[in-house]
């Protein structure tokens, strides 16, 4: 038998959860949301990193849909925007029930595996989806989502990014009661994409595990989207899961520089750097052609689920590729489908099946009935917040 058909039989019993992926964002920019158009139960290969056939082929079992809106969005539109995103999963359950299994527990996640279906979660990307206000973020909670990334790619008023220059200093008085907020209704605290401050002040007050659900280690890679040693050092005390991502600019040190140049020259053609649409990649496909990509593999991914598990430990480390949120993958990695060739990667470098199920399966699962268990005695303690920006930050 072949790792590869080793990594295969493994995820039959312990399949992938995914921390992120962002298919109902390029549902929305691609397809307007017309589901017929850009249709998942047919082979959309060309067109988006993610359908049916191909989430069954990489051993997915359970995914957290990331229900994303750029930061451009701000106030109430990213509010709208965000039901928009929550629209389009409650739309994708519907039309393949199935195949995909709304899960909203841990229970949940356990009883779609058994089933032989996909467990769908949702998890909103940015603090600016709430505008501020924490009726809102229990309504967020309410309707499905559970997890929340306190920032996406710039600062909000409460809370630093990674990408953007420090504001508060990680979280200001108003950031901590999101968080004190977040675990009284069991939604996790996302880490993915905020400063390594806002990362460090998250720990210091949450007392649920925390999330990254798509970020590397920094030290393998030194780009400010990942994690430092001394928070994964922190996430056997809290029993959090970091999430390796596959972005290549992540992941693999040559390919900082040049997503550099490639974001420039989008922006310079008039496209947001994130943009996925065919006019972009267009643009994206010339750059390449006249300056090479340096590609990551499924080994450069190891490498830093290699590092992480030394410093946190395997029951603190899980996998969130961000498939349709990056134009390029890894070789091997290229889309949904590859997760066995990771697998077999790691086969090959010594890992046990034991330690492969917590990665894959077990850790993910644990830390979401670990923050159920939180919010029972947090609002059994405690009401629900009524502070506001205003009051707390001044």
């Amino acid at each position: 038998m072949t790792s590869l058909d080793e990594a295969r039989a493994l995820l039959a019993d312990f399949p992938v959860v995914d921390g992120h992926n962002d298919l109902p964002w390029a549902l929305r920019e691609k397809a307007g949301y017309d589901l017929d158009r850009l249709d998942i139960a047919t082979d959309q290969t060309g067109h988006l990193h993610t359908d049916i056939a191909r989430l069954r082929a990489g051993g997915v079992g359970a995914q957290f849909w990331s229900v994303y809106v750029r930061t451009d969005l701000a106030g109430d539109a990213a509010v709208s925007a965000t039901l928009e995103q929550i629209d389009c999963v409650e739309q994708l359950l519907a039309r393949h029930p199935a195949d995909l299994a709304r899960a909203l527990t841990a229970a949940d996640m356990e009883q779609a595996r058994s089933e032989g279906r996909i467990a769908s979660l949702m998890g909103a990307e940015g603090g600016h989806s709430i505008n501020n206000s924490l009726a809102t973020l229990r309504a967020l909670h309410t309707l499905g989502v559970r997890y929340m990334t306190l920032t996406h790619n710039d600062n909000i008023a409460w809370a630093d990014s990674a990408t953007d220059e420090p504001g508060v200093g990680g979280l200001s008085p108003f950031g901590h009661e999101v968080v004190r907020e977040m675990n009284r209704v069991g939604m996790l605290v996302d880490l993915s994409h905020v400063a390594a401050t806002t990362m460090r002040a998250a720990l210091d007050t949450s007392v649920a595990p925390v999330i990254f659900s798509h970020s590397s280690s920094r030290a393998v890679c030194d780009h400010p989207r990942n994690i430092p040693d001394d928070v994964l050092e922190r996430l056997p005390a809290n029993g959090g899961v970091a999430m390796v991502t596959f972005v290549p600019k992540f992941v693999l040190q040559a390919a900082v520089d040049w997503t550099e140049a490639a974001d420039e020259n989008m922006r310079a053609h008039g496209f947001h750097h994130l943009d996925t649409t065919p006019e972009a990649m267009k643009v994206h496909a010339a750059f390449e052609e006249s300056t090479p990509r340096p590609v990551a593999t499924a080994a450069t991914v190891a490498d830093h689920l290699d590092h992480m598990r030394e410093v946190a430990g395997v029951d603190h480390i899980g996998i969130g590729g961000d498939y349709d949120g990056t134009a390029f993958t890894p070789d091997g990695l290229d889309d949904v489908a590859g997760y066995p060739n990771l697998i077999a990667e790691l086969l090959d470098r010594g890992w046990s099946k034991a330690d492969l199920a917590k990665l894959t399966w077990q850790n993910a699962v644990r830390v979401l009935g670990a923050a159920e268990d939180v919010a029972r005695n947090e609002s059994a303690r405690r009401g629900p917040s009524v502070a506001t920006l205003e009051q707390l930050d001044g």
